[in-house]
This record gives structure tokens, sequence and C-alpha cells, in this order.
């Protein structure tokens, strides 16, 4: 079976057969509540390459952080201790909607589909997943976000983000 954007979901794997699943399981890590936990998507080995693939083929990453003129707007945050409330609030006013999937590419073999809330809530745990860099993505590649190695995440776009105004106790709930 060929996976594409249509069927990708086919290739959904149970968290158990997750080589990355210790960053939400494991009681070294702040363990997601189970409605959280339940909405986190692991791709197999074919979702993952694709998605890989994808991000190699379409060339997003040619130039650190993102191919030159392939983005009309980038944007930089820097992760660093003490500010999570900010990087939810940045992650926010990139004005992606809540309910978005999203598809999160770290190797060519570990890939998952999470709902853009969770990332937002949850970014920490998917940033700290490896020593290497995430790549978050829709499948328009209108936009994508780079958490680099080195603690900065770069949001590129090809529309003009609107920064929303937030109540910052709403990203700690």
């Amino acid at each position: 079976m060929t996976i594409d954007f249509n069927n990708i979901t086919e290739d959904v794997i149970p968290m158990n057969q997750f080589r990355l699943k210790h960053r939400f399981t494991n009681d070294n890590y702040e363990k997601l509540p189970d409605f959280h936990f339940k909405q986190l998507k692991p791709l197999g080995k074919k979702g993952s390459h694709f998605l890989w693939n994808y991000t190699l083929e379409s060339d997003l990453h040619g130039n650190a952080p993102f191919r030159k003129n392939f983005f009309t707007t980038i944007e930089k945050a820097k992760i660093s201790e003490g500010r999570e409330t900010e990087i939810k609030l940045w992650l926010f006013q990139r004005g992606i909607p809540f309910e978005k999937p999203v598809f999160l590419s770290w190797q060519p073999t570990e890939a998952m589909i999470v709902p853009w809330k969770l990332l937002i809530k949850y970014f920490d745990h998917f940033h700290n997943c490896t020593c290497g860099d995430l790549t978050v993505m829709d499948q328009s590649l209108n936009w994508a976000l780079l958490f680099h190695h080195r603690d900065e995440i770069y949001f590129g776009s090809n529309s003009e983000v609107k920064v929303i105004e937030l109540n910052q106790e709403f990203l700690i709930a």
C-alpha cells in the first residue's frame, strides 16, 4: 500500500509500538491525561517515511531553517528554562485552529499526528523526544514549524500571521 495524505491514518500504530513512547508513558516524565494521550496517533514506518520524504522532496529545509523563498515570513522563538508559558503563547499566536491535525516528523521512522492544541500544550514533550530536530506541518505546506535541536523554534508561513491576544491562564490550564 502506498501512503499519502489521503490514507496516512491507515498507518497509525499502537503507542506501545512507538519508539518514542517513553516521553508520554514513562514515570520519569509528566504523563499526559488519558483524554489527551488517546489523541496521539503515532505512525508506522510507511507513514513516517512518507512524511520524511515529503519534506525532502519539497526541499523544505534546503537552507536552515527553510529553503530560501519557500515562505514569505519566518519567525523565531528561543526555548529556554522558565519560558514555557511564553512559548505556548507564541505557538498559539500562529493562528492555526486548535483541532487541526498536524504532522510531526522526527526521523524517517518516527512520526505522529496530533491536534495543534496538544502540540501547544505539550510542546516540551514533543520537542524533547530526540536530540534532533522536529518538523511540524500540515499537508498544504503553507506553513511549517521547525523545533531546532539548539532550542530554537522557527515558523515559516505564506500568509500573514495575525497576532491573537490570549489570557495566559488559558495556556496553563
